[in-house]
């Protein structure tokens, strides 16, 4: 079996912020890494890439009088460099809509869907100020049906309707405000509605996808499937390959959902081994794709049914790994009004994988969840230094002090009901956590984790092996021994979502390349008898700010970060 990994391919107008690395891409490297322990490397590819055509970025580059890839150019370098270097995000290929690999499997993907394809003239708005076609999601106004006052032209964000620029009342230019006219054009459908029933079918059998994000699916499939226009009339993208298409490009969103696929065929051409994209798109294959709720028509109703329109038994998604909202503080990230934390700014504030630790801490699963500077410091002052870092300095500790560093190894006969029972939860707690990612629930997944911690140092309370060590060490080292083999089982918990931590604790146990190990093998008692640990320090620190100090040093390093992010991203 093979287990693809994607994370949604971020636009490449804006730095991300804190919201899209929970939404889809620190999210998708923490369930890639574990499915590497899981499944085994070879069999597990993670991909994704910076998308880049389209609107928003024509415009900007018309402002500026640059051709727009000299935007992009600079922007994918500095978005990629700080997802790969400095998130450690571990993309087996992070790559952009502007490769040759992508545009050229676009092309000819579409052609492949040429039974699903219709021509047909529509009314398209067009700004007269700005003297562009808009895209749907670019003519704002009020939905017809909730009032929603900034309602879109495909979609209310609201009450979730689908809608045209023609239903939406007042519709307006999002780039100038101005009233948009609407002009006549040709442009090639997708005919949605003929997979309308391949789609449910697909659906109704699918066992693991979450049910939140089949209701979004089946909400759009009661309200009935309509063509889906592939072409656009601006003149950023990547050319529409139809007969008498020469004016036009291919819509962003069917490019970028195509980008799965071309990074895998890229991945495995750059390392000479171009037919093995196959095993990642047919056959025995899970795929798990990690966006935001605002995605989900697009991964559960589009996407799919852009694979069966080939006919070529691509495979569908596994998981649409959909979150919720990340909100600041209360309110939404906005870069106009500054609200937020980017992935740029962290780094500046605090230890990037603390920030990994806190942001899947407060992944909003179930409902929009409210990041806060409190609830930050609650997590990486008390669940990773007291609950992780404490527990693992307290046992390493007690190994060095009472057996001069050797795990001392386990008496059968001497085991207490207490030692069992701990025994029981580090050989199920690995299973447990890499049930909850696999149902993505990352959040839930940690959990696990930490109660390892916490039942370890209550483990420690109860049976006092300091006391032990005066009155019958053997019994002592039984303590000991099962302690660091819990502290074994939390270093390969932990690496998926810190991994330089958990390499640093795996050192700590006198091994080295946490990556080599097992997931399945985490929970057993592997260090035995005669074993030496290695140089114990402290695993992590505490942050000594408050919750407004932490505000206050970010507003400090933003104005030094702006300056230096290049000039589509400020």
């Amino acid at each position: 079996m093979k287990v693809f990994v994607a994370s949604a391919w971020p636009y490449v107008n804006a730095v991300p912020h804190l919201g899209t690395m929970i939404g889809s891409v620190l999210s998708a490297d923490v369930f890639a890494r574990y499915a590497r322990l899981k499944y085994g490397k070879e069999n597990v590819l993670f991909v994704s890439g910076s998308d880049e055509h389209g609107t928003p970025i024509e415009v900007e580059a018309r402002k500026k009088g640059v051709d727009p890839k000299v935007l992009t150019d600079a922007a994918h370098e500095y978005v990629r460099r700080y997802f790969l270097e400095v998130w450690e995000i571990s993309y087996d290929n992070y790559t952009r809509t502007e490769s040759e690999v992508h545009k050229d499997f676009v092309r000819k993907f579409l052609l492949d869907m040429s039974n699903y394809i219709f021509v047909q003239e529509e009314e398209v708005p067009y700004c007269e100020y700005d003297k562009l076609f808009l895209p749907d999601r670019f003519v704002a106004g009020t939905c017809p049906y909730c009032g929603f006052p900034d309602a879109r032209g495909d979609q209310c964000d609201n009450c979730g309707r689908l809608l045209t620029p023609r239903l939406l009342i007042n519709p307006r230019c999002v780039f100038c405000g101005r009233t948009p006219v609407f002009k006549v054009t040709k442009h090639w459908f997708f005919d949605l509605s003929k997979l309308q029933h391949m789609l449910r079918e697909w659906l109704e059998s699918s066992k693991e996808m979450p049910q939140h994000v089949k209701a979004v699916a089946f909400s759009w499939l009661e309200e009935g499937l309509k063509p889906r226009s592939l072409t656009r009339d601006n003149k950023w993208g990547i050319p529409a390959p139809f007969e008498g298409s020469q004016d036009k490009t291919v819509y962003v969103w069917f490019e970028a959902l195509l980008g799965y696929i071309s990074a895998t065929i890229e991945y495995f051409k750059n390392i000479g081994q171009e037919e093995r994209w196959k095993e990642f798109w047919f056959g025995d294959v899970r795929s798990f794709y990690f966006i935001g709720k605002d995605n989900i028509p697009f991964h559960a109703i589009i996407f799919p049914a852009m694979l069966m329109a080939t006919g070529k038994g691509y495979v569908n998604p596994t998981v649409v790994a959909a979150t919720e909202y990340l909100l600041y503080e209360g309110q939404k990230f906005s870069k106009s009004r500054r609200i937020g934390v980017w992935i740029d700014e962290a780094k500046e504030i605090m230890d990037i994988e603390y920030w990994r630790f806190a942001l899947i801490r407060q992944r909003p699963e179930e409902r929009d969840t409210n990041f806060t500077w409190k609830e930050t410091l609650r997590i990486v002052n008390t669940e990773l230094n007291d609950d992780i870092g404490n527990y693992v300095n307290r046992v390493l500790s007690m190994i060095n002090r009472y057996f001069d560093g050797v795990v001392p190894g386990i008496n059968e006969t001497l085991l207490k009901e207490a030692d069992r029972n701990y025994m029981r939860l580090i050989s199920e707690a690995p299973r447990k956590m890499g049930e909850l990612f696999e149902q993505n629930k990352l959040k839930a997944g940690t959990e696990e984790l930490l109660k390892l911690a916490r039942e370890g140092n209550a483990y420690l309370n109860q049976r006092e092996p300091w006391a032990l060590a005066k009155i019958n060490k053997e019994e002592a080292g039984n303590v000991l021994t099962v302690g660091v083999n819990s502290v074994r089982a939390i270093a390969i918990m932990l690496y998926p979502l810190m991994p330089r931590h958990a390499e640093k604790l795996y050192n700590m146990l006198g091994l080295s390349n946490v990556e080599g190990e097992r997931w399945d093998e985490a929970g057993e008692m592997r260090l035995n008898k005669g074993h030496r640990i290695g140089k114990v320090e402290p695993l992590f620190r505490k942050i000594e700010l408050t919750p407004e100090e932490l505000e206050g040093k970010l507003k400090e390093v933003r104005h030094k970060v702006e300056k230096e992010r290049p000039e589509l991203l400020r």
